[in-house]
Protein backbone atom coordinates (compact mmCIF):
# COMPACT_ATOMS: atom_id res chain seq x y z
CA UNK A 1 0.00 0.00 0.00
CA UNK A 2 1.31 3.44 -0.88
CA UNK A 3 2.17 5.73 2.01
CA UNK A 4 2.48 9.50 2.21
CA UNK A 5 5.85 11.07 2.64
CA UNK A 6 6.36 12.41 6.19
CA UNK A 7 4.78 15.82 6.71
CA UNK A 8 2.73 15.86 3.51
CA UNK A 9 -1.02 16.52 3.32
CA UNK A 10 -3.68 16.51 0.64
CA UNK A 11 -4.26 20.27 1.06
CA UNK A 12 -3.34 22.34 -2.01
CA UNK A 13 -0.32 24.56 -1.69
CA UNK A 14 -1.17 28.28 -2.01
CA UNK A 15 1.07 30.06 -4.44
CA UNK A 16 1.41 33.82 -4.62
CA UNK A 17 -0.50 35.31 -7.50
CA UNK A 18 -1.22 38.75 -8.91
CA UNK A 19 -3.86 39.24 -6.24
CA UNK A 20 -1.16 38.94 -3.58
CA UNK A 21 0.67 41.87 -5.12
CA UNK A 22 -2.51 43.92 -4.84
CA UNK A 23 -3.17 43.18 -1.17
CA UNK A 24 0.50 43.35 -0.19
CA UNK A 25 0.85 46.80 -1.73
CA UNK A 26 -2.37 48.04 -0.14
CA UNK A 27 -1.20 46.79 3.26
CA UNK A 28 2.21 48.42 2.81
CA UNK A 29 0.44 51.70 2.05
CA UNK A 30 -1.50 51.51 5.31
CA UNK A 31 -4.88 50.16 4.16
CA UNK A 32 -6.79 48.24 6.81
CA UNK A 33 -10.17 47.41 5.32
CA UNK A 34 -11.55 46.44 1.92
CA UNK A 35 -15.19 46.60 0.79
CA UNK A 36 -16.74 44.72 -2.09
CA UNK A 37 -18.32 41.55 -3.44
CA UNK A 38 -16.46 38.54 -4.91
CA UNK A 39 -16.85 37.71 -8.59
CA UNK A 40 -15.53 35.11 -11.01
CA UNK A 41 -12.87 37.27 -12.62
CA UNK A 42 -11.80 38.67 -9.23
CA UNK A 43 -11.22 35.36 -7.45
CA UNK A 44 -7.46 35.90 -7.48
CA UNK A 45 -7.98 39.02 -5.39
CA UNK A 46 -10.09 37.20 -2.84
CA UNK A 47 -7.77 34.22 -2.65
CA UNK A 48 -4.99 36.66 -1.82
CA UNK A 49 -7.12 38.29 0.90
CA UNK A 50 -7.04 34.98 2.77
CA UNK A 51 -3.26 35.40 3.12
CA UNK A 52 -3.35 39.05 4.21
CA UNK A 53 -4.14 41.06 7.32
CA UNK A 54 -6.70 43.17 5.49
CA UNK A 55 -10.26 43.01 6.82
CA UNK A 56 -12.92 42.38 4.19
CA UNK A 57 -16.45 43.74 4.47
CA UNK A 58 -18.80 41.80 2.25
CA UNK A 59 -21.62 44.03 1.01
CA UNK A 60 -24.71 42.75 -0.82
CA UNK A 61 -24.87 45.27 -3.68
CA UNK A 62 -21.82 46.81 -5.36
CA UNK A 63 -23.23 50.33 -5.26
CA UNK A 64 -23.67 50.00 -1.52
CA UNK A 65 -20.12 48.68 -1.23
CA UNK A 66 -18.96 51.89 -2.92
CA UNK A 67 -21.00 53.97 -0.47
CA UNK A 68 -19.53 51.98 2.43
CA UNK A 69 -15.96 52.57 1.27
CA UNK A 70 -16.86 56.25 0.87
CA UNK A 71 -18.26 56.45 4.41
CA UNK A 72 -15.20 54.66 5.77
CA UNK A 73 -12.91 57.22 4.11
CA UNK A 74 -14.93 60.19 5.36
CA UNK A 75 -15.08 58.94 8.93
CA UNK A 76 -11.45 57.80 9.27
CA UNK A 77 -9.56 60.15 6.97
CA UNK A 78 -8.04 57.09 5.29
CA UNK A 79 -8.31 55.97 1.68
CA UNK A 80 -11.37 53.80 1.08
CA UNK A 81 -10.66 50.56 -0.78
CA UNK A 82 -13.19 48.84 -3.03
CA UNK A 83 -12.86 45.50 -4.86
CA UNK A 84 -15.19 44.96 -7.81
CA UNK A 85 -15.83 42.17 -10.25
CA UNK A 86 -16.04 42.67 -14.00
CA UNK A 87 -18.92 44.03 -16.07
CA UNK A 88 -22.20 44.14 -14.13
CA UNK A 89 -20.42 44.30 -10.77
CA UNK A 90 -18.21 47.17 -11.85
CA UNK A 91 -21.06 49.07 -13.51
CA UNK A 92 -23.38 48.68 -10.53
CA UNK A 93 -20.91 50.63 -8.37
CA UNK A 94 -20.76 53.70 -10.60
CA UNK A 95 -23.53 55.71 -8.91
CA UNK A 96 -21.78 55.32 -5.56
CA UNK A 97 -18.50 56.39 -7.11
CA UNK A 98 -20.20 59.46 -8.56
CA UNK A 99 -20.91 60.63 -5.01
CA UNK A 100 -17.31 60.07 -3.93
CA UNK A 101 -16.02 61.87 -7.02
CA UNK A 102 -18.37 64.83 -6.62
CA UNK A 103 -17.54 65.18 -2.92
CA UNK A 104 -13.78 64.64 -3.19
CA UNK A 105 -13.48 61.38 -1.24
CA UNK A 106 -10.18 59.49 -1.69
CA UNK A 107 -10.76 55.88 -2.77
CA UNK A 108 -8.91 53.09 -4.57
CA UNK A 109 -11.15 50.97 -6.79
CA UNK A 110 -9.64 47.67 -7.93
CA UNK A 111 -11.85 46.07 -10.57
CA UNK A 112 -11.16 42.78 -12.27
CA UNK A 113 -11.23 42.42 -16.04
CA UNK A 114 -11.76 39.65 -18.56
CA UNK A 115 -8.58 37.76 -19.55
CA UNK A 116 -5.94 39.62 -21.53
CA UNK A 117 -6.89 37.80 -24.73
CA UNK A 118 -10.33 39.44 -24.71
CA UNK A 119 -9.35 43.05 -24.09
CA UNK A 120 -10.26 45.55 -26.77
CA UNK A 121 -13.39 45.99 -28.82
CA UNK A 122 -13.46 42.43 -30.11
CA UNK A 123 -16.67 40.64 -29.16
CA UNK A 124 -15.34 37.27 -28.12
CA UNK A 125 -18.41 36.48 -26.06
CA UNK A 126 -16.55 36.29 -22.76
CA UNK A 127 -18.58 36.50 -19.55
CA UNK A 128 -19.11 40.11 -18.41
CA UNK A 129 -17.23 41.50 -21.44
CA UNK A 130 -17.43 45.24 -22.14
CA UNK A 131 -15.88 47.09 -25.05
CA UNK A 132 -13.96 49.38 -22.69
CA UNK A 133 -14.78 48.89 -19.03
CA UNK A 134 -12.64 51.69 -17.65
CA UNK A 135 -14.27 54.16 -20.04
CA UNK A 136 -17.49 53.54 -18.10
CA UNK A 137 -15.73 54.82 -14.99
CA UNK A 138 -14.20 57.88 -16.63
CA UNK A 139 -17.05 60.18 -15.55
CA UNK A 140 -16.91 59.20 -11.89
CA UNK A 141 -13.21 58.71 -11.08
CA UNK A 142 -10.12 60.92 -11.17
CA UNK A 143 -8.10 58.54 -13.32
CA UNK A 144 -8.28 55.03 -14.76
CA UNK A 145 -5.55 52.44 -15.33
CA UNK A 146 -5.41 48.92 -16.78
CA UNK A 147 -2.54 46.74 -15.55
CA UNK A 148 -1.41 44.19 -18.14
CA UNK A 149 1.43 42.51 -16.25
CA UNK A 150 1.75 41.40 -12.64
CA UNK A 151 5.06 43.23 -12.23
CA UNK A 152 3.21 46.50 -12.84
CA UNK A 153 0.68 46.00 -10.03
CA UNK A 154 2.65 47.48 -7.08
CA UNK A 155 3.55 50.65 -8.95
CA UNK A 156 0.00 51.07 -10.25
CA UNK A 157 -1.46 50.73 -6.74
CA UNK A 158 1.13 53.08 -5.29
CA UNK A 159 0.53 55.69 -8.01
CA UNK A 160 -3.23 55.40 -7.53
CA UNK A 161 -2.84 56.02 -3.79
CA UNK A 162 -0.87 59.17 -4.51
CA UNK A 163 -3.48 60.29 -7.03
CA UNK A 164 -6.39 59.67 -4.63
CA UNK A 165 -4.72 61.67 -1.85
CA UNK A 166 -3.42 64.55 -3.96
CA UNK A 167 -5.85 67.46 -4.03
CA UNK A 168 -8.45 67.46 -5.34
CA UNK A 169 -9.10 64.14 -3.62
CA UNK A 170 -11.19 61.51 -5.31
CA UNK A 171 -11.66 57.87 -6.30
CA UNK A 172 -9.12 56.27 -8.65
CA UNK A 173 -9.86 53.24 -10.86
CA UNK A 174 -7.48 50.32 -11.48
CA UNK A 175 -8.51 47.24 -13.45
CA UNK A 176 -6.59 43.98 -13.67
CA UNK A 177 -7.40 41.07 -16.02
CA UNK A 178 -8.43 37.74 -14.56
CA UNK A 179 -5.32 35.86 -15.68
CA UNK A 180 -2.97 38.55 -14.35
CA UNK A 181 -4.65 38.18 -10.95
CA UNK A 182 -4.56 34.36 -11.01
CA UNK A 183 -1.18 33.54 -12.48
CA UNK A 184 1.67 32.64 -10.17
CA UNK A 185 4.13 35.49 -9.72
CA UNK A 186 7.83 35.61 -9.00
CA UNK A 187 7.86 39.25 -7.96
CA UNK A 188 8.99 39.27 -4.32
CA UNK A 189 6.47 40.16 -1.59
CA UNK A 190 5.80 43.88 -1.26
CA UNK A 191 7.01 45.16 2.09
CA UNK A 192 7.49 48.84 1.40
CA UNK A 193 5.39 51.30 -0.55
CA UNK A 194 5.16 55.05 -0.43
CA UNK A 195 2.39 57.28 -1.72
CA UNK A 196 3.88 60.68 -2.49
CA UNK A 197 1.23 63.36 -2.13
CA UNK A 198 1.81 66.58 -4.02
CA UNK A 199 1.07 69.75 -2.09
CA UNK A 200 -0.84 72.57 -3.74
CA UNK A 201 -0.09 75.95 -2.14
CA UNK A 202 -1.45 79.16 -3.61
CA UNK A 203 0.76 81.14 -5.95
CA UNK A 204 2.41 84.06 -4.21
CA UNK A 205 1.02 86.80 -6.46
CA UNK A 206 -2.52 85.50 -5.91
CA UNK A 207 -2.03 85.48 -2.16
CA UNK A 208 -0.68 89.03 -2.29
CA UNK A 209 -3.66 90.22 -4.34
CA UNK A 210 -6.12 88.44 -2.05
CA UNK A 211 -4.51 90.00 1.01
CA UNK A 212 -4.72 93.43 -0.65
CA UNK A 213 -8.45 93.01 -1.32
CA UNK A 214 -9.23 91.62 2.11
CA UNK A 215 -7.13 94.16 4.02
CA UNK A 216 -9.06 97.00 2.41
CA UNK A 217 -12.49 95.36 2.67
CA UNK A 218 -15.07 96.97 4.95
CA UNK A 219 -17.60 94.12 4.86
CA UNK A 220 -15.76 90.84 4.17
CA UNK A 221 -17.74 87.61 4.40
CA UNK A 222 -16.52 84.00 4.10
CA UNK A 223 -18.19 80.92 2.60
CA UNK A 224 -16.62 77.69 3.88
CA UNK A 225 -17.20 74.63 1.72
CA UNK A 226 -16.33 70.97 1.90
CA UNK A 227 -12.79 71.68 0.77
CA UNK A 228 -12.07 73.24 4.17
CA UNK A 229 -13.06 70.06 5.97
CA UNK A 230 -11.27 67.77 3.53
CA UNK A 231 -8.08 69.78 4.03
CA UNK A 232 -8.39 69.79 7.81
CA UNK A 233 -8.31 73.60 7.69
CA UNK A 234 -10.75 74.39 10.50
CA UNK A 235 -8.14 76.11 12.69
CA UNK A 236 -6.78 78.15 9.79
CA UNK A 237 -10.30 79.24 8.81
CA UNK A 238 -10.98 80.40 12.36
CA UNK A 239 -7.75 82.42 12.40
CA UNK A 240 -8.56 84.19 9.12
CA UNK A 241 -12.19 84.86 10.06
CA UNK A 242 -11.24 86.37 13.41
CA UNK A 243 -8.48 88.46 11.86
CA UNK A 244 -10.94 89.87 9.30
CA UNK A 245 -13.90 90.02 11.71
CA UNK A 246 -15.80 88.36 8.86
CA UNK A 247 -19.08 86.45 9.18
CA UNK A 248 -18.76 82.82 8.05
CA UNK A 249 -21.44 80.62 6.50
CA UNK A 250 -20.76 76.91 5.94
CA UNK A 251 -22.14 75.02 2.97
CA UNK A 252 -23.73 71.62 3.69
CA UNK A 253 -20.47 69.97 2.70
CA UNK A 254 -18.52 72.41 4.85
CA UNK A 255 -20.68 71.91 7.92
CA UNK A 256 -18.44 71.72 10.98
CA UNK A 257 -15.65 73.77 9.40
CA UNK A 258 -16.50 76.74 11.66
CA UNK A 259 -17.87 76.70 15.22
CA UNK A 260 -21.67 76.80 15.09
CA UNK A 261 -22.13 79.14 18.05
CA UNK A 262 -19.23 81.48 17.29
CA UNK A 263 -20.24 85.15 17.27
CA UNK A 264 -19.22 85.34 13.59
CA UNK A 265 -21.06 82.18 12.54
CA UNK A 266 -23.99 82.42 10.13
CA UNK A 267 -24.16 78.65 10.61
CA UNK A 268 -25.42 76.82 7.50
CA UNK A 269 -28.52 78.73 6.47
CA UNK A 270 -27.41 78.98 2.86
CA UNK A 271 -30.98 78.33 1.67
CA UNK A 272 -32.36 81.44 3.34
CA UNK A 273 -32.51 84.65 1.36
CA UNK A 274 -31.54 86.71 4.40
CA UNK A 275 -28.16 84.95 4.51
CA UNK A 276 -27.86 85.24 0.73
CA UNK A 277 -28.27 89.02 1.11
CA UNK A 278 -25.38 89.16 3.59
CA UNK A 279 -23.20 87.40 1.01
CA UNK A 280 -24.39 89.76 -1.72
CA UNK A 281 -23.66 92.83 0.41
CA UNK A 282 -20.05 91.84 1.08
CA UNK A 283 -17.53 94.08 -0.60
CA UNK A 284 -15.18 91.06 -0.67
CA UNK A 285 -16.63 87.55 -0.56
CA UNK A 286 -14.00 84.91 0.24
CA UNK A 287 -15.14 81.46 -0.92
CA UNK A 288 -12.98 78.56 0.25
CA UNK A 289 -13.46 75.00 -0.91
CA UNK A 290 -16.83 75.55 -2.57
CA UNK A 291 -18.06 75.89 -6.14
CA UNK A 292 -20.95 78.12 -5.00
CA UNK A 293 -23.11 75.39 -6.49
CA UNK A 294 -26.86 74.98 -6.56
CA UNK A 295 -27.54 74.74 -2.83
CA UNK A 296 -24.81 77.03 -1.52
CA UNK A 297 -25.81 79.77 -3.96
CA UNK A 298 -29.45 79.41 -2.82
CA UNK A 299 -30.33 77.84 -6.15
CA UNK A 300 -28.21 80.23 -8.18
CA UNK A 301 -30.05 83.27 -6.87
CA UNK A 302 -26.84 84.60 -5.27
CA UNK A 303 -25.61 87.69 -7.12
CA UNK A 304 -22.57 89.18 -5.32
CA UNK A 305 -22.17 92.92 -5.75
CA UNK A 306 -18.59 93.06 -4.49
CA UNK A 307 -15.37 91.32 -5.37
CA UNK A 308 -15.09 87.55 -5.07
CA UNK A 309 -12.02 85.48 -4.16
CA UNK A 310 -12.44 81.76 -4.78
CA UNK A 311 -9.93 79.24 -3.38
CA UNK A 312 -10.25 75.61 -4.44
CA UNK A 313 -8.00 72.66 -5.18
CA UNK A 314 -10.13 71.67 -8.18
CA UNK A 315 -9.37 74.02 -11.08
CA UNK A 316 -12.66 73.23 -12.82
CA UNK A 317 -14.51 74.74 -9.85
CA UNK A 318 -12.84 78.12 -10.11
CA UNK A 319 -15.15 80.75 -11.62
CA UNK A 320 -17.55 77.99 -12.65
CA UNK A 321 -20.52 80.04 -11.41
CA UNK A 322 -19.24 83.58 -10.80
CA UNK A 323 -16.32 85.71 -12.03
CA UNK A 324 -13.67 85.68 -9.32
CA UNK A 325 -10.02 85.92 -8.45
CA UNK A 326 -9.50 82.17 -8.80
CA UNK A 327 -6.84 80.66 -6.57
CA UNK A 328 -6.05 77.01 -7.18
CA UNK A 329 -4.80 75.70 -3.85
CA UNK A 330 -5.37 73.35 -0.97
CA UNK A 331 -7.61 75.16 1.51
CA UNK A 332 -5.34 74.66 4.52
CA UNK A 333 -2.23 75.89 2.73
CA UNK A 334 -3.99 78.88 1.19
CA UNK A 335 -5.63 79.93 4.48
CA UNK A 336 -2.28 79.59 6.23
CA UNK A 337 -0.70 81.85 3.61
CA UNK A 338 -3.47 84.43 4.09
CA UNK A 339 -3.24 84.25 7.89
CA UNK A 340 0.48 84.99 7.77
CA UNK A 341 -0.11 88.30 5.99
CA UNK A 342 -3.48 89.55 7.17
CA UNK A 343 -3.33 92.07 10.03
CA UNK A 344 -5.81 91.48 12.85
CA UNK A 345 -8.62 94.02 13.01
CA UNK A 346 -10.02 95.48 16.16
CA UNK A 347 -13.47 94.12 16.93
CA UNK A 348 -16.04 96.86 16.52
CA UNK A 349 -19.06 94.59 16.88
CA UNK A 350 -20.53 95.31 13.43
CA UNK A 351 -20.00 91.86 11.96
CA UNK A 352 -21.26 90.20 15.13
CA UNK A 353 -24.38 92.35 15.07
CA UNK A 354 -25.01 91.46 11.41
CA UNK A 355 -24.79 87.78 12.34
CA UNK A 356 -27.08 88.18 15.35
CA UNK A 357 -29.74 90.11 13.43
CA UNK A 358 -29.63 87.76 10.44
CA UNK A 359 -29.99 84.59 12.49
CA UNK A 360 -32.79 86.16 14.51
CA UNK A 361 -34.62 87.04 11.27
CA UNK A 362 -34.13 83.49 9.96
CA UNK A 363 -35.58 82.14 13.19
CA UNK A 364 -38.53 84.52 12.98
CA UNK A 365 -39.29 83.40 9.44
CA UNK A 366 -39.20 79.72 10.44
CA UNK A 367 -41.39 80.34 13.46
CA UNK A 368 -44.03 81.86 11.20
CA UNK A 369 -44.40 78.75 9.01
CA UNK A 370 -46.07 76.28 11.41
CA UNK A 371 -43.02 74.01 11.46
CA UNK A 372 -43.02 73.04 15.12
CA UNK A 373 -43.18 69.33 14.31
CA UNK A 374 -40.18 69.51 11.96
CA UNK A 375 -38.07 71.69 14.22
CA UNK A 376 -38.90 69.57 17.24
CA UNK A 377 -38.05 66.40 15.36
CA UNK A 378 -34.63 67.67 14.27
CA UNK A 379 -33.91 69.01 17.76
CA UNK A 380 -34.85 65.64 19.23
CA UNK A 381 -32.31 63.88 17.02
CA UNK A 382 -29.58 66.42 17.76
CA UNK A 383 -30.15 66.27 21.52
CA UNK A 384 -29.99 62.46 21.56
CA UNK A 385 -26.88 61.94 19.45
CA UNK A 386 -23.50 62.48 21.17
CA UNK A 387 -21.63 65.63 20.24
CA UNK A 388 -18.76 63.73 18.62
CA UNK A 389 -20.88 61.28 16.64
CA UNK A 390 -20.45 60.78 12.92
CA UNK A 391 -23.78 61.11 11.09
CA UNK A 392 -24.63 59.96 7.54
CA UNK A 393 -27.66 61.39 5.74
CA UNK A 394 -29.48 60.11 2.70
CA UNK A 395 -31.37 62.32 0.26
CA UNK A 396 -34.49 62.76 2.37
CA UNK A 397 -36.43 65.65 3.88
CA UNK A 398 -34.76 65.23 7.28
CA UNK A 399 -31.39 65.61 5.54
CA UNK A 400 -32.52 68.74 3.70
CA UNK A 401 -33.41 70.21 7.07
CA UNK A 402 -30.07 69.07 8.44
CA UNK A 403 -28.17 70.85 5.65
CA UNK A 404 -29.34 74.10 7.23
CA UNK A 405 -30.06 73.43 10.89
CA UNK A 406 -27.73 70.63 12.02
CA UNK A 407 -24.93 71.63 14.38
CA UNK A 408 -22.18 69.06 13.75
CA UNK A 409 -20.53 70.04 17.06
CA UNK A 410 -17.35 67.94 17.36
CA UNK A 411 -18.60 65.13 15.13
CA UNK A 412 -18.77 64.63 11.38
CA UNK A 413 -21.72 65.46 9.12
CA UNK A 414 -21.82 63.49 5.88
CA UNK A 415 -24.55 63.69 3.28
CA UNK A 416 -25.06 62.75 -0.34
CA UNK A 417 -25.47 66.26 -1.72
CA UNK A 418 -22.43 65.89 -3.97
CA UNK A 419 -24.18 63.75 -6.58
CA UNK A 420 -27.56 63.43 -4.89
CA UNK A 421 -28.16 59.72 -5.41
CA UNK A 422 -30.45 57.70 -3.16
CA UNK A 423 -29.20 54.96 -0.87
CA UNK A 424 -26.11 56.65 0.60
CA UNK A 425 -27.08 56.89 4.27
CA UNK A 426 -27.07 53.34 5.63
CA UNK A 427 -24.16 51.74 3.74
CA UNK A 428 -21.93 54.77 4.28
CA UNK A 429 -22.86 54.61 7.94
CA UNK A 430 -21.79 50.96 8.03
CA UNK A 431 -18.44 51.95 6.55
CA UNK A 432 -18.02 54.77 9.05
CA UNK A 433 -18.95 52.56 11.98
CA UNK A 434 -16.58 49.76 11.01
CA UNK A 435 -13.78 52.23 10.30
CA UNK A 436 -13.97 54.01 13.64
CA UNK A 437 -15.35 51.20 15.80
CA UNK A 438 -17.84 53.69 17.24
CA UNK A 439 -21.59 53.96 16.86
CA UNK A 440 -22.80 56.23 14.08
CA UNK A 441 -26.20 57.51 12.98
CA UNK A 442 -27.56 56.87 9.48
CA UNK A 443 -30.74 58.65 8.36
CA UNK A 444 -32.92 57.60 5.40
CA UNK A 445 -36.43 58.01 4.11
CA UNK A 446 -38.54 54.97 3.31
CA UNK A 447 -37.80 55.39 -0.40
CA UNK A 448 -34.04 55.63 -0.02
CA UNK A 449 -34.03 52.90 2.63
CA UNK A 450 -35.19 50.38 0.05
CA UNK A 451 -32.07 51.09 -2.01
CA UNK A 452 -29.90 49.71 0.77
CA UNK A 453 -32.16 47.38 2.75
CA UNK A 454 -30.05 44.37 1.77
CA UNK A 455 -27.16 45.82 3.78
CA UNK A 456 -28.95 44.90 6.99
CA UNK A 457 -27.32 41.52 6.33
CA UNK A 458 -23.91 43.20 6.03
CA UNK A 459 -24.43 45.12 9.27
CA UNK A 460 -25.36 41.90 11.09
CA UNK A 461 -22.52 39.87 9.61
CA UNK A 462 -19.91 42.43 10.65
CA UNK A 463 -21.68 43.62 13.82
CA UNK A 464 -21.49 47.23 12.67
CA UNK A 465 -22.44 49.67 15.46
CA UNK A 466 -24.80 51.71 13.32
CA UNK A 467 -28.20 53.11 14.30
CA UNK A 468 -30.43 53.48 11.27
CA UNK A 469 -33.21 56.06 11.56
CA UNK A 470 -35.84 55.52 8.86
CA UNK A 471 -38.32 58.39 8.42
CA UNK A 472 -41.28 56.71 6.74
CA UNK A 473 -43.73 59.01 4.95
CA UNK A 474 -45.01 56.44 2.47
CA UNK A 475 -43.28 57.74 -0.63
CA UNK A 476 -40.67 59.99 -2.14
CA UNK A 477 -41.55 62.84 0.18
CA UNK A 478 -39.58 65.70 -1.30
CA UNK A 479 -40.65 64.82 -4.86
CA UNK A 480 -44.27 64.67 -3.65
CA UNK A 481 -43.89 68.16 -2.20
CA UNK A 482 -42.19 69.53 -5.33
CA UNK A 483 -44.90 68.14 -7.61
CA UNK A 484 -47.75 69.33 -5.43
CA UNK A 485 -46.27 72.82 -5.30
CA UNK A 486 -45.62 72.89 -9.05
CA UNK A 487 -48.54 70.99 -10.56
CA UNK A 488 -51.10 70.88 -7.76
CA UNK A 489 -50.82 67.09 -7.57
CA UNK A 490 -48.16 64.41 -7.20
CA UNK A 491 -47.68 61.55 -9.64
CA UNK A 492 -45.75 58.28 -9.08
CA UNK A 493 -44.43 59.39 -5.68
CA UNK A 494 -46.42 56.99 -3.48
CA UNK A 495 -44.78 53.72 -2.47
CA UNK A 496 -45.84 50.36 -1.11
CA UNK A 497 -43.28 49.75 1.60
CA UNK A 498 -42.60 46.98 4.07
CA UNK A 499 -43.03 46.85 7.81
CA UNK A 500 -39.50 48.05 8.48
CA UNK A 501 -39.55 46.88 12.09
CA UNK A 502 -40.56 43.36 11.10
CA UNK A 503 -38.13 43.36 8.20
CA UNK A 504 -35.24 44.38 10.43
CA UNK A 505 -36.29 41.69 12.88
CA UNK A 506 -36.06 39.07 10.14
CA UNK A 507 -32.36 39.90 9.91
CA UNK A 508 -32.01 39.69 13.69
CA UNK A 509 -31.66 43.47 13.99
CA UNK A 510 -33.42 45.09 16.98
CA UNK A 511 -35.93 47.69 15.81
CA UNK A 512 -38.73 49.83 17.17
CA UNK A 513 -41.34 52.18 15.78
CA UNK A 514 -41.91 55.44 17.66
CA UNK A 515 -43.85 58.68 17.29
CA UNK A 516 -41.90 61.75 16.08
CA UNK A 517 -41.83 63.30 19.55
CA UNK A 518 -40.26 60.11 20.93
CA UNK A 519 -37.35 59.96 18.49
CA UNK A 520 -34.84 61.31 20.99
CA UNK A 521 -35.61 58.70 23.64
CA UNK A 522 -35.50 55.93 21.02
CA UNK A 523 -32.11 57.05 19.76
CA UNK A 524 -30.72 57.21 23.30
CA UNK A 525 -31.80 53.62 23.84
CA UNK A 526 -30.32 52.58 20.52
CA UNK A 527 -27.02 54.25 21.37
CA UNK A 528 -26.55 51.99 24.39
CA UNK A 529 -26.98 48.77 22.42
CA UNK A 530 -24.50 46.51 20.65
CA UNK A 531 -24.34 45.99 16.90
CA UNK A 532 -26.84 47.44 14.41
CA UNK A 533 -30.34 48.64 15.28
CA UNK A 534 -33.19 50.45 13.59
CA UNK A 535 -35.58 53.21 14.66
CA UNK A 536 -38.62 53.85 12.46
CA UNK A 537 -40.67 57.05 12.63
CA UNK A 538 -43.81 57.29 10.54
CA UNK A 539 -44.40 60.97 9.88
CA UNK A 540 -44.80 63.46 7.06
CA UNK A 541 -42.23 66.23 7.34
CA UNK A 542 -42.51 69.47 5.39
CA UNK A 543 -39.71 71.66 4.16
CA UNK A 544 -39.45 75.31 5.11
CA UNK A 545 -40.61 77.65 2.37
CA UNK A 546 -38.03 78.30 -0.35
CA UNK A 547 -36.73 81.85 -0.22
CA UNK A 548 -34.93 81.98 -3.56
CA UNK A 549 -38.40 82.43 -5.11
CA UNK A 550 -39.27 85.36 -2.84
CA UNK A 551 -38.85 88.68 -4.62
CA UNK A 552 -39.91 91.00 -1.81
CA UNK A 553 -39.01 90.00 1.74
CA UNK A 554 -40.70 93.06 3.19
Amino acid sequence: MATEAPGTTDAPVSRRNGGDLVVETLSALGARTVFGIPGQHALGLFDALSRSDLSFVSARVENNAAFAADGYARATGEVGVLFLSTGPGALTALAGLQEAYATGVPMIVVASQIPLAGLGARRKGMLHQLDDQKASAANVTKSQRTVHHASGIPSAIQDAFSDALTVPHGPVWIEIPQDVLLNEVFVPPVHDALAEVLEQPARAELVDESVHWLRDAERPVIVAGGGVRRAGAEAELLTVAEALRAPVVCSPGGKGAFPWDHALSLQSWVEDRLVTEVLEDADVLLVVGSSLGEVTSNYFSLAPRGRLIQIDAEPRVLESNRPALGVRADARLALTQLAEQLPARLADGRAEETVRQTLAAVRERLDGQDLDREQGFMAGIRDAVPDDAQTFWDMTIAAYWAWSCWDARTGGFHSAQGAGGLGFGFPSGIGGALGTGRRVLAVSGDGSAMYSIAELATAVQHRAPVTWLIVDDGGYGILREYMQDTFGKATATELARPDFVALAGSFGVPAERVAPEQVGDALRRAWQAEGPNVVVVETLLRMFAPTHLVEDLD
